[in-house]
C-alpha cells in the first residue's frame, strides 16, 4: 500500500504559477505509475497528467499541454506538478494517485488507480 498526501495549492491570479507536491509513504514508489486528477465543481474527475515509474513517459491531457509539467522524484517519494500560465477554468481540487503496475505505460483514467489523496484545492482568479 501507499498513502499519498497533496499540498501546494491555493489562490492565484490568472497567468499565475503553483507547484503542487504528492507526499508517498508507504511501499517503493518506482513500483507505482503516478498521475494527477482535478475535479471542479459539478464536474467529473478529470485526468491532467501522468508519469511512468521511472519518469521516462509522461502523458498530458490536451488543456494542460505547454502548460503543466509532471515529474517525480523516487528517492524523495514525491510527485510533483508544476503549472504554469494558470487560468480560471484550472479551478479545481487535485488530486494526485497511483498504480501498482509492473510495465511503463501510463494511465490516463481515474479507475485504473488504486490509492488517492485527499486532494487540495487550486482556486484561479481572473
Amino acid at each position: 500500500q501507499v498513502q499519498l498526501v497533496e499540498s501546494g495549492g491555493g489562490l492565484v491570479q490568472a497567468g499565475d504559477s503553483l507547484r503542487l507536491s504528492c507526499a508517498a509513504s508507504g511501499r517503493t514508489l518506482s513500483m507505482y505509475v503516478m498521475g494527477w486528477f482535478r475535479q471542479a465543481p459539478g464536474k467529473e474527475r478529470e485526468f491532467v497528467a501522468g508519469i511512468s515509474r521511472s519518469g521516462v513517459l509522461t502523458n498530458y491531457a490536451d488543456s494542460v499541454k505547454g502548460r503543466f509539467t509532471i515529474s517525480r522524484d523516487n528517492a524523495k517519494y514525491t510527485l510533483y506538478l508544476q503549472m504554469n500560465s494558470l487560468q480560471p477554468e484550472d479551478t479545481a481540487v487535485y488530486y494526485c494517485a497511483a498504480h501498482l503496475v509492473f510495465d511503463e505505460n501510463v494511465r490516463a483514467t481515474a479507475r485504473a488507480y488504486e490509492y488517492w489523496g485527499q486532494g487540495t484545492q487550486v482556486t484561479v482568479s481572473s
